[in-house]
């Protein structure tokens, strides 16, 4: 079984039933089981074949759904990219992930030509139409040099097939290439098989009881895994609803759990501290809601419960990474939950807490938590390396540090050594001190995550520099010019010189300890 022929079996129980909502206007499962089947056979046409990379640059709208499933459906693997990312984010995913093909907003459309000589291996490039705006700048696409390249998603739909019928899939078939944000620097590609997202998906729906009634609040990224598993995936297991968000606002949040009677809210906790502090909510906002589900981050205690008691809804705090498709533990809906864990093991995965020799730790001894199951990945495309560092003897090494109570709930201790979490988003310092360091005045940088009330992190960055003439706000607007968004320093502070044992090597827990005296 894969999340390709599960769909079709929802449809066939489900076919008349809103598979998602968007902009106001229902698609049932069978309308999209049909634009499916028509997005998989014109990519077949194109001669897209089994195997072949297809990027999806978009943010969430019906074509994201579309373009996942229909490219799943012809047998391709999909690898979804974060469309805020800079041109030499984007190319080099592109490259590294050996793309044939990639369906993009034609917004981004000037993005692309730029990076025309960076994609050599890139083929066709597919085009959704971006809604009208007042800032939207109208082009002649016939004389861009990519023209050649382009084929429109509406022109896809409207001459593919509706009874195509793909290729036969192996469970072991890698079905998405996920780029997660890597220590040297550089992104890894995670790969996930059909039968990973299938069992993460289908344990998931099953573990949060999701159903046929109810309406799955979509508002978090679908280019990223929390939402691909649990806002996309296992929602469409058992025919439930979507109710896809392009973008965050507590108001229009609030207006539509409303407007719809959703049932089930997935969000990081920054979005959860924004919708508590929105001072025009009120208790009954969200009475609609059966369950809240909260990951990416760590839910603060205080902001589980205040937000718990204002609107007196349930809020599960879970736990997954990119490389485990990506949920291992929950919070149980069933017996009590604790404030502060990460919860128990979900179906089918286990999950263990080891020392240095990989031997199991008694409880509350904190080590790293390893994770075994169907969830785990194949291993990072085209690095082996990589791979045999993080999957050993069938387990996956997560790097984060952690405990279990003799109950069986799970404690995160701490993150993965350095990484920042900004709204729920990875970034690796390592990341933004390679661009830093291409800056010709600066000399050393150590980035490091500080607390901040909105996003749960920022960065920080100290800096020593050549010349004393150079500002924060320059190193910040060159940083632009390199990093996604959220990846940019909320501040920078210029030092002398940065502190380094004996060896050379810049002691960070000397700048952390800094951070905590002011």
């Amino acid at each position: 079984m894969n999340l390709s022929l599960r769909l079709s079996e929802t449809v066939k129980e489900h076919g008349s039933k809103p598979a998602f909502i968007f902009d106001g206007t229902e698609t049932t499962y069978l309308q999209l089981e049909g634009a499916i089947n028509q997005f998989a056979s014109s990519l077949k046409e194109l001669g897209v074949n089994k195997g072949d990379h297809v990027a999806i640059v978009l943010g969430n709208s019906p074509y994201f759904v579309i373009s996942l499933y229909g490219a799943l459906r012809a047998g391709a693997t999909v690898i979804p990219v974060n469309p805020i990312y800079t041109p030499d984010e984007i190319a080099y995913i592109l490259n590294n992930g050996d793309v044939k093909a990639a369906v993009i907003l034609d917004l981004f459309l000037p993005l692309f030509e730029k990076m025309e000589s960076m994609l050599p291996e890139l083929e066709h490039i597919i085009t959704c139409d971006t809604p009208p705006t007042s800032d939207k700048k109208e082009i002649d696409i016939t004389k861009l040099s990519i023209y050649t390249k382009m084929k429109r998603f509406t022109k896809m739909l409207s001459t593919g097939n509706t009874q195509f019928e793909g290729p036969e899939l192996d469970e072991e078939d890698v079905a998405v290439i996920l780029y997660t944000s890597g220590t040297t620097g550089k992104p890894k590609g995670a790969m996930l098989t059909h039968k990973n997202l299938y069992s993460n998906a289908l344990d998931t729906a099953n573990y949060l009881k999701m159903n046929k009634e109810d309406v799955i609040v979509t508002v978090l990224p679908m280019f990223h895994v929390f939402c691909l598993t649990v806002a996309l995936n296992a929602p469409l297991m058992n025919g439930a609803t979507l109710l896809i968000v392009p973008r965050f606002s507590p108001d229009s949040i609030f207006n539509l759990v409303k407007a719809y009677q959703a049932t089930v809210f997935a969000g990081v906790p920054t979005m959860y501290n924004f919708l508590l502090q929105y001072d025009k909510a009120q208790p009954e906002d969200l009475k609609s809601l059966r369950m809240c589900v909260s990951g990416g981050a760590s839910m603060p205690v205080a902001l589980l419960k205040g937000f718990e008691q204002k609107f007196k809804v349930i809020l599960s705090e879970g736990y997954g990474l990119s490389e485990a498709s990506p949920v291992t533990c929950f919070n149980p809906l069933d017996r009590p939950r604790k404030p502060g864990s990460i919860g128990t093991n979900i179906m089918n995965v286990e999950n263990k807490v080891v020392n240095e020799l990989g031997e199991e730790l008694p409880p509350n001894q904190v080590g790293e938590l390893i994770v075994k199951g169907p969830n785990v990945m194949k291993g990072y495309y085209k690095m082996p390396e990589e791979t045999a560092f993080t999957l050993k003897n069938g387990w996956l090494y997560t790097g984060d540090l952690a405990r279990r109570d003799e109950e069986g709930y799970f404690y995160i201790v701490d993150r993965k050594k350095d990484m920042i979490i900004v709204g729920g988003y990875n970034v690796y310092p390592r990341e933004v001190e390679e661009v830093l360091y291409n800056h010709e005045e600066v000399v050393e940088v150590a980035v490091l995550g500080v607390p901040d009330p909105n996003f749960g992190e920022a960065v920080k960055c100290y800096v020593v520099v050549k010349n004393k003439t150079v500002t924060a706000e320059e190193l910040m607007e060159y940083c632009q010019q390199h990093l996604a968004k959220y990846k940019i320093p909320s501040s920078i502070e210029f030092l002398e010189e940065l502190p380094k044992n004996t060896t050379g090597k810049i002691l960070r827990r000397a700048l952390k300890d800094q951070i905590l005296q002011k």
